[in-house]
């Protein structure tokens, strides 16, 4: 429940709020591992009297992330990451039953950013980050509302880079958990949860044929592989275009072309950016696309491709469909940008398969329970999850699965522990 001296829930007026708990019903019954750590952690309630604010994507699964926490004993304020990725009735649903909620879908910068600072003013012992705006709000505008941190966790690739840059600096405040570097995280939530939702939403969006077309896919790491195994998989032609010469390598020997963007531009119908970095798509490339190419991004933030500028070039622009702007050229040519180049995965679709969040959002879980023990003799930095939560999460899943692996032996374990062979 909200405690009487904090703001109430700022959710959108009239939402639907049966439909948003339709929506984490139904999530619920497909996160089998989050539901079975709930459970323990309801009669046990390890975070009773700690305060959390989170700042993740606002939708069905995130919501049984916050349940899950406030069950464990924990005072939980939530706003999202992204103002386009907010669902207003799940919002509506979780401040309904009590939860501090402080959201709406499309929202400008500025009340974004208010809401992100109405979590903060719990004064949280923990945060749990989607992209950094937490971490960056309490590094500059927000350093009163750290006072009583003990440390965070940190979901994306994103975000982990400006954590680190304030690491390198000898900045960082508290220590913070890699959720995304651990390996149930980027091997499944980056790779299979990105790669699936990315066309789930482009496909709805757009309701065209994926199969036959040249799809360019911006960056090959554990995201860019999931976006173009799954675009193979649709019976597209992938270029693959990358920085790093040995990411590029592994693209060609999985059998995708690699190009420069350059190169790629004019050939592409379907351009996928996720590569974490700005201008990936400039006026440079715009001026090379063929007509009625589609444009995407499914990196953290809206800045891959460099919106501005195809203002800048369009001397016609128009919402054709729900979530597709176009932008007619001088030449005649007309730009097609999905979710006005924000998240696309979550502007335009409901984010990540529940199966797949439900081991990231485990991962979250275990992580803050183990920051609420050990974060206080933990130095400020960015420390990887421990291994043995990571297994804990991945075994958890098998057993629930009906799966079993093989264990070591005795002398397997001596063999691969000692040099001096018998």
């Amino acid at each position: 429940m909200i405690p009487s001296d904090r703001t109430p829930s700022i959710v959108a007026a009239g939402a639907d709020i049966e439909a948003g708990r339709l929506k984490i019903a139904w999530a619920w019954e497909h996160m089998p591992v989050l539901r079975q750590m709930a459970a323990g952690l309801q009669t046990s309630r390890p975070l009773a009297g700690l305060r959390i604010a989170i700042s993740v994507h606002v939708e069905a699964k995130t919501a049984c992330l916050a349940k899950t926490l406030a069950q464990a004993g924990a005072e939980v304020a939530l706003t999202g990451c992204n103002p386009l990725s907010t669902q207003d009735d799940v919002a509506a649903a979780l401040a309904a039953d009590g939860l501090a909620v402080y959201c709406r879908h499309g929202v400008g910068d500025d009340e974004y950013r208010e809401h992100l600072r109405q979590v903060l003013a719990i004064k949280p012992h923990l945060v749990i980050d989607d992209g950094g705006d937490l971490a960056q709000l309490l590094h500059s505008s927000e350093r009163n509302q750290a006072e009583d941190l003990i440390g965070g966790c940190e979901e994306t690739t994103t975000g982990l880079v400006r954590l680190r840059s304030l690491e390198r600096e000898g900045r960082l405040l508290y220590p913070v958990i890699a959720i995304n570097d651990a390996r149930c995280k980027h091997l499944f939530d980056n790779r299979f949860g990105t790669g699936q939702s990315v066309w789930t939403a482009i496909m709805a969006t757009t309701n065209l044929v994926v199969a036959g077309k040249t799809v360019v896919v911006a960056g090959y790491g554990m995201c860019g592989k999931g976006v173009a195994l799954r675009a193979r998989g649709l019976g597209a032609r992938v270029i693959v275009t990358e920085i790093d010469p040995v990411k590029a390598c592994e693209a060609l020997m999985e059998g995708y072309d690699v190009l420069p963007m350059a190169e790629a531009a004019p050939l592409g119908d379907v351009f996928v950016t996720v590569t974490g970095c700005r201008d990936v798509m400039t006026s440079e490339h715009f001026v090379k696309l063929k007509n009625d190419a589609i444009l995407c991004n499914a990196g953290h933030f809206d800045v891959e491709v460099n919106v501005r500028q195809l203002h800048e070039t369009a001397v016609w622009v128009a919402q054709v469909r729900p979530g597709i702007t176009a932008y007619r050229q001088t030449d005649g040519r007309t730009i097609h940008l999905l979710a006005e180049g924000r998240l696309v995965n979550l502007a335009a679709g409901d984010g990540h398969p529940a199966e797949i969040m439900d081991m990231s959002f485990a991962l979250q879980t275990a992580g803050i329970l183990y920051l609420a023990r050990e974060g206080r003799n933990l130095r400020p930095g960015v420390h990887n999850l421990p291994a043995e939560l990571d297994d804990q999460v991945a075994s958890m899943l098998l057993g629930i699965l009906g799966k079993k692996t093989d264990q070591l032996s005795a002398e397997q374990t001596r063999y691969l522990e000692h040099w001096q062979l018998d």
